[in-house]
């Protein structure tokens, strides 16, 4: 039905069992690194992990898409932030346990873009006991182009604009915000020698045949047209994880939940519906 000025539109409610705020996690290093998270929803747990420039709020709608039927949960780790042992991807994989085993009771299904789709696979092989199931798009660990291959000293906003758009198949997609934060961050020098830190240490950690490892059920989110991790990363994920599907995203590059969202919710839908019927 059309709303009328007569008949407005309810307000937006905040979904069931919403909260959000600051978590603290012990990493390697060996202090407490404050997190973001948001929880909304009831049932199956379902954590998003956003890549290296990735917010929670990249996953939004892609989460929304299932809040009527399990426990979504956003988890937003500061990267850039991250100093000594805890920045590289052994000290995020080892946060992201941390969060998992105190803030999530129970076996997930963990859903990740990039960066946050390689500490997902770190996670079903090295702590199978907190992965219930595995949702891939755009995912490091084993062919990746590094977003930080030619970083400039000190990165002009043309460079970064250029190195954003790189993640997308459609520039409009781009939000220019995005582009004015990572500008801002790469400016800093601490962080960024963290996403260059972050990067190498994901890049040298290429899992190669320990991907046929994993148990769990996995589905494959994969832009055509991603550049960063190519189809043929994709192709052997798939051939590897023996309880794999694989959703080809025609028209979209690196970031799925922002330029597919309502194609990557649809799919997710139906692999959550999968993880019921087997459970």
């Amino acid at each position: 039905m059309t709303a009328t000025p007569s008949q407005p539109l309810p307000p937006r409610t905040a979904p069931p069992h919403a909260e959000s705020g600051t978590v603290l996690l012990r990493g390697l290093a060996g202090r407490d690194v404050p997190a973001h998270m948001e929880s909304a929803g009831a049932g199956r747990p379902v954590v998003f992990l956003h890549g290296l420039v990735g917010l929670n709020e990249h996953w939004e709608h892609v989460s929304n898409r299932i809040v009527d039927r399990s426990r979504r949960v956003l988890l937003q780790i500061p990267l850039l932030e991250l100093r000594d042992d805890d920045c590289s991807i052994d000290g995020v994989t080892v946060l992201t346990s941390r969060f998992l085993e105190t803030h999530v009771g129970g076996p997930a299904v963990l859903v990740g873009n990039s960066f946050g789709g390689h500490v997902a696979l770190r996670l079903a092989l090295e702590r199978p006991d907190l992965v219930s199931g595995l949702v891939l798009a755009g995912s490091s660990g084993l062919i990746e182009k590094s977003m930080v291959s030619d970083i400039q000293i000190k990165p002009s906003r043309a460079w970064m604009e250029r190195k954003i758009g790189e993640l997308f198949y459609d520039k409009s997609k781009m939000n220019p915000a995005d582009v004015d934060r990572a500008y801002k961050e790469l400016t800093d020098r601490g962080r960024a020698r963290a996403m260059v830190k972050l990067s190498k240490s994901a890049r040298r950690n290429h899992l190669g045949d320990r991907i046929a490892d994993i148990a769990a059920p996995t589905l494959l989110v994969w832009g055509r047209e991603d550049i960063v991790t190519p189809p043929e990363a994709a192709y052997e994920l798939k051939a590897k994880i023996a309880r794999s599907t694989l959703v080809w995203l025609d028209r979209c590059g690196h970031a799925p939940m922002i330029e597919r969202p309502d194609t990557f919710g649809d799919a997710l839908n139906e692999f959550l519906d999968e993880l019921d019927r087997a459970g």
